[in-house]
């Protein structure tokens, strides 16, 4: 079976109000030729399939437009699990139509597939947590494991918990979900997992609207099934294989960068060749860059605008930084964004701003940069407990449930 694992593809984002969503057209149609192309039996989106709980008409529409076309009339199935920015109830709203054409949508850990027949594939079973697809003569049980928020997965681990299973900690009780779906996979069938979380030391980018607050929402990953060929990740936007593991477990990224510390990676999907009881073959197919996002850098407003004005015609979004003495003028900004379009935003580095602009790097983590900075004026590392609390400070709005 050939399997294509994506993930966080965030229609409907835009970029400092600049809207992403012909880039995601782009995304969508390669996406579409590359499954024909490599005749792809099964395709897992896991999770962030929107960017906002309430997203626009035409991202949903875009979604159910070349879902189906994916789909191909419901020879394809099409495994879609909720991420921490949908909303799994209104993803699971379209259901009962969705199913017919292939498409199904898991929006919360209890949600339990509807168990059908197309003529492309037929659903054998299904339950909390997994699914069981067969086609081509070939069967694939699933362990899918949507954003599991804590209060989510106190209900499925016991609906009367004891004070004891309160107090598990969240990887803890993610090893105790894997370990219980597992029991669904056997000898004869492909054995895969798919969920939306963060597995510790995994690398973010900026873009990421963290799950975890200081680490308490970090799973760990021991807590992946033993058993799985091969396990399809989301939330974190870099494509990278896990850490710490002897699992081939991939977060498969965005589609497209989504901030400026993502302009040097290489978005990607994997497409996974197994069968039942043996290693999976894993391959990465890089997707074309449709729009970069670019850092342009000048040394004086006047290098800034001729800069602008020798690259009007590059399709590009920038981020313009301009080593300055003074404040811009008006008409010099409105001369820079008359010679270039799509500037996303203009940064002065001011002389005492250049030594507190050097210690950060667009290649590190948020946190590096935070800590990198701490230690540039304090000239001591953050403790743990500092960086726990900052990031509790700056995430505390963006956590789901």
């Amino acid at each position: 079976m050939r399997i294509l694992h994506t993930s966080d593809w965030h229609l409907g984002k835009s970029l400092e109000g600049y809207s992403r969503l012909v880039e995601q057209v782009l995304f969508l149609e390669e996406l579409c030729r590359i499954v024909d192309k490599e005749k792809i039996d099964l395709v897992l989106i896991a999770g962030d399939i929107y960017d906002t709980v309430t997203p626009p008409a035409a991202a949903e529409k875009m979604f159910f437009k070349y879902m189906k076309k994916i789909a191909d009339d419901a020879m394809r199935p099409v495994v879609a699990i909720a991420g921490n920015h949908d909303n799994p109830e209104r993803l699971e709203a379209a259901s009962p139509i969705a199913s017919t054409n292939g498409i199904i949508l898991l929006g919360n850990p209890k949600t339990v597939a509807e168990q059908i027949d197309t003529k492309g594939y037929k659903i054998n079973n299904a339950g909390e947590c997994y699914i069981e697809i067969e086609k081509n003569n070939e069967k694939v049980v699933i362990i899918t494991l949507p954003y599991p928020s804590e209060k989510r997965l106190n209900e499925i681990i016991n609906d009367d918990l004891s004070e004891n299973e309160m107090q598990k900690s969240y990887s803890a009780k993610i090893k105790e979900i894997f370990q219980q779906a597992s029991l669904q996979y056997r000898e004869d069938t492909i054995n895969i997992a798919t969920g939306h979380f963060f597995v510790s030391f995994s690398e973010e980018s900026q873009s990421e609207r963290a799950i975890q607050l200081g680490g308490a929402f970090t799973v760990d990953a021991s807590a992946l099934p033993e058993k799985a060929q091969y396990v399809a990740l989301g939330h974190i936007h870099r494509p990278q294989k896990v850490l710490n593991t002897h699992l081939p477990a991939f977060y498969a990224g965005s589609p497209i960068a989504y901030s400026l510390s993502e302009v040097n990676h290489k978005k990607s999907v994997f497409i996974i060749d197994v069968t039942a009881n043996s290693e999976a073959v894993i391959t990465q197919h890089f997707l074309e860059n449709y729009k970069p996002i670019e850092l342009w850098r000048a040394n004086s407003i006047e290098e800034a605008i001729a800069l602008c004005e020798e690259n009007t015609d590059k399709d590009c979004y920038v981020y313009l930084e301009i080593k300055t003495q003074r404040v811009l003028l008006q008409n010099e900004i409105r001369q820079i964004k008359l010679a270039k379009r799509d500037i996303v935003q203009i940064t002065p580095i001011m002389p005492e701003e250049a030594a507190v602009a050097k210690a950060f790097d667009d290649e590190k983590s948020f946190v590096e940069q935070f800590s990198d900075f701490y230690f540039s004026t304090k000239k001591v590392a953050p403790t743990k407990e500092l960086l726990d609390l900052f990031l509790e400070i700056f995430y505390e709005d963006d956590v789901s449930e």
